[in-house]
């Protein structure tokens, strides 16, 4: 693979998944040193001036007017990643801790944080050697960024705390370092604060978000389609020219990959005409409306993640012309309100998918199909409690799209007196966009299996290939059998791409 450099110029949000998700090396440019080089300098030289700079020659937070003794400045940088490293709960993702300290390194690279060219290099190799530092959970409210995560890393880089191996297990970090060759940083004058206060946690969980809610929303329309389909519904909705009279961005794209899906299909050429249907439900008919919105919610998002991945985040900056800032930069609003956002669409699109399923497991509304798509409904169950399994996810997914970045809760002495949450609605949004991956399978599932059960009338070419491609891992219908390794491996099937490449293949590309 590639390897990734990183320089004094901004990231991508492919860089962040390859670092983070395929263990991309991670290069250091000359740029980068000499930036990082010469913000350094300006540090050092106002560590030996008597003027207070926060977190120079200051204490931290609300002990920001505690002037430091110079000969004490380095022990407070140890000892403030020391303390600071306060979480709890279970540990973090291993692809969430590698983006977090590839994007800590990214904003020291950017030369604003006054710290060497050392400390960039030592997180580097960090990454490179695949040492992870072992980071709990909670401890994060996303102002001053993140915190106490981000301390369990700086912990790591000082020797100190535990990292999991390249194998995954869990040892202290002194002895993985030493095995790699790797030395553990005695922290300067500000590089402890550099290395703790970033919003790098809450952007990793975004951008690896983003990605993949790109390709689910993607499949989500896939699955659609072989829900109108399966169903007997039209595909006259989704005429280009009716779509065309409401230009938001996302329904143009989400209704053009339903017409390229539903394009020749032998399945809705038996009720083109004579069918005393007027129109279908919404689950069906506004799929490219709703669709299109959460499209639009990402797009949003990815506009917020690109600003944050060329943004320089800390506290305080170090400008060219030798001041030292206090700002808010490090606060986490923009991220958070994104992934709140991002939230609510995850819930909709996935209540919209549930809606669809219920209707194909319904004989009174899938027009003509059998009880749950049972054989021999009655002694066999059918796909009944996928249904169920999937209306459970639903909810949790509602559940998750509270808005976190609505609770502050102030902290450090009313110093912090107004946090964002980011840190929480980052977390709730992976896990809501995991719900959203098993809950499309779910429909992937029924819908699968709806088609195989209106042969011989064949499904479009597009909508073929989709089944097909589930054909590989999960068997068509029949007696009842054990679901849940089925759903797992229709799980699978649409994580792993398998889904979307069958369906491109077969089709073209989709927007």
């Amino acid at each position: 693979m590639t390897p990734v450099a990183l320089s004094a110029t901004p990231v991508s949000r492919g860089d962040v998944v390859a670092v983070a998700r395929e263990r991309a090396r991670v290069t250091f440019t000359d740029d980068a040193r000499a930036a990082m080089a010469a913000s350094a300098s300006i540090v050092e030289r106002l560590a030996q001036s008597t003027r207070p700079v926060y977190g120079v020659s200051t204490g931290f937070g609300a002990l920001a007017t505690t002037i430091i003794p110079p000969d004490r400045r380095e022990e407070m940088q140890r000892a403030l990643v020391r303390s600071h490293a306060a979480g709890m709960g279970a540990p973090v993702e291993r692809e969430v801790v590698r983006a977090m300290l590839f994007l800590r390194a990214r904003t020291l690279a950017l030369g604003r944080s006054g710290a060497r060219p050392l400390v960039a290099e030592t997180i580097l190799a960090l990454l490179n050697a695949d040492l992870v530092p072992v980071v709990p959970e909670h401890g994060s409210l996303g102002a001053s960024g993140d915190l106490a995560p981000l301390a369990h890393c700086a912990l790591a880089l000082i020797g100190e705390g535990e990292v999991d191996d390249r194998e995954g297990r869990r040892r202290p970090a002194a002895e993985a370092l030493a095995e790699a060759g790797i030395v553990p940083l005695v922290l300067g004058v500000k590089e402890g604060l550099a290395l703790v206060n970033g919003t790098d946690g809450i952007l990793g969980m975004l951008v690896l978000a983003l990605h993949d809610l790109r390709a689910l929303l993607r499949a989500l329309d896939v699955t659609a389609a072989m829900s109108v389909e399966a169903l007997l519904g039209t595909d006259r909705a989704f005429a280009d020219d009716l779509l065309a009279l409401r230009p938001q961005p996302g329904q143009q794209a989400s209704g053009a990959n339903l017409r390229r899906l539903l394009e020749a299909s032998p399945i809705m050429e038996t009720h083109r005409e004579d069918d005393p249907r007027v129109q279908d439900a919404y689950s069906l008919r506004c799929a490219p409306q709703v669709h299109g919105a959460a499209r639009d919610a990402v797009t949003y998002a990815e506009t917020v993640a690109e600003h944050e991945l060329a943004s320089a985040i800390d506290n305080p900056m170090v400008l060219p012309d030798g001041r030292v800032e206090s700002c808010g930069n490090f606060h986490g609003a923009p991220l958070g309100y994104a992934c709140d956002l991002l939230a609510i669409a995850v819930a909709d699109v996935g209540s919209m998918s549930e809606r669809r399923t219920d209707r194909i497991l319904d004989s009174t509304r899938s027009f003509g199909l059998p009880p749950f798509l049972a054989d021999e409904a009655g002694v066999n169950s059918g796909l009944m409690l996928s249904q169920y399994t999937q209306a459970a996810m639903v909810a949790d997914n509602r559940r998750l799209a509270v808005p976190a970045s609505v609770d502050s809760l102030p902290t450090s002495a009313m110093q912090e007196d107004h946090v964002s949450m980011a840190w929480g609605a980052a977390r709730k949004l992976r896990v809501a966009t995991r719900n959203l991956r098993r809950i499309v399978a779910v429909e992937l599932v029924c819908a699968g299996r709806a088609l195989d059960l209106r042969a011989p009338i064949e499904p479009a070419p597009g909508t073929k290939a989709a089944v097909a491609a589930l054909r590989t891992s999960v068997p068509g219908p029949g007696p009842d059998r054990y679901l849940a390794p089925e759903l797992a491996a229709a799980e699978a099937c649409i994580e792993a791409g398998r889904l979307l490449d069958a369906v491109e293949a077969a089709v073209g590309p989709l927007d």
